[in-house]
């Protein structure tokens, strides 16, 4: 059997009848790729938008963010490893369509802490694609904001589709470095173009977790910022310090000094530079 190609993401998984593809969302079901966590709904919070993280979008506003499973990228010091390395009878969650969901988001509008919208984090939202864009096509007609918090790892055609109804995107750039990309199974080329898509459209904020013998080499944040600086210096970058998570616990919490210093390179092309778990 031959399969069929998906093209949500640079992986293009051929996928078998009934079967899933890398990132265990995305399914084959009578010759038609689709996304089998369609509205799979594992985690649900009201959180401070300044948590996704965004510092220059909506600042002291909550968003109702939302979560589901799988990730085309495995990286191994992810810290959502229970959600977003699994598959969907792993994980308990419950059924919300896009309908659903925005008339919750719409509740929570009238909440004393109030709602700006609807964030859809946690896992990587984008193997979920069509559930994302049927839901923030639906939540702009509502007058809610749609927040995306992804690994950027889409290709052109679904990213067209979607940069229209998404209002405020934080894309992780994991690295300046290919090598790294391959430790995490993607393609920092497809992440940079992510980047540049949305920055034209949308409001966009970066995040780099920092992680020691990895990515924190001085002249590649020099790189990395000056890049940005290109498309805008207002772009905000979060330097974000990492912890030992699941893969990784044999290497050390990032050193503060590293990201005092990293910062400090990045400020020297980008107005809004954040250090983030220090």
């Amino acid at each position: 059997m031959s399969g069929i190609r998906c093209d949500v993401c640079p992986h293009h998984c051929v996928i078998q009848e009934r079967m899933t593809g890398r990132c265990g969302a995305r399914i084959c079901v009578n010759d038609r790729i689709t996304d089998i966590n369609y509205g799979w709904i594992t985690s649900l919070a009201l959180d401070p938008v300044e948590k996704k993280p965004l510092k220059r979008f909506h600042p002291g506003e909550f968003v109702l963010s939302v979560g589901s499973y799988g990730c085309n990228m495995h990286c191994p010091f992810c810290q959502n490893a229970d959600i977003s390395q699994t598959s969907g009878d792993e994980v308990p969650g419950r059924q919300l369509f896009p309908g659903d969901l925005v008339r919750l988001a719409t509740e929570y509008r009238a909440k004393p802490e109030g709602n700006i919208g609807i964030a859809f984090t946690y896992n990587e939202p984008l193997v979920g694609y069509e559930f994302v864009y049927d839901t923030a096509r639906a939540a702009k007609q509502a007058g809610l904001e749609t927040v995306i918090i992804t690994n950027g790892q889409i290709e052109e055609r679904p990213l067209t589709q979607l940069l229209p109804h998404v209002d405020a995107w934080n894309i992780d750039l994991k690295a300046w470095n290919a090598e790294f990309y391959r430790w995490c199974g993607g393609d920092l080329d497809t992440t940079k173009h992510t980047i540049k898509a949305a920055a034209s459209m949308s409001h966009v904020e970066v995040t780099t977790l920092i992680i020691p013998g990895k990515n924190d080499k001085p002249d590649e944040m020099e790189a990395e910022a000056a890049w940005l600086e290109e498309i805008s210096p207002d772009i905000p970058l979060h330097i974000t310090r990492y912890f030992p998570r699941y893969r990784t616990e044999d290497i050390p919490a990032t050193p503060i000094d590293t990201i005092d210093t990293l910062a400090d390179i990045a400020k020297m092309h980008l107005k809004y530079v954040y250090k983030g778990n220090c």
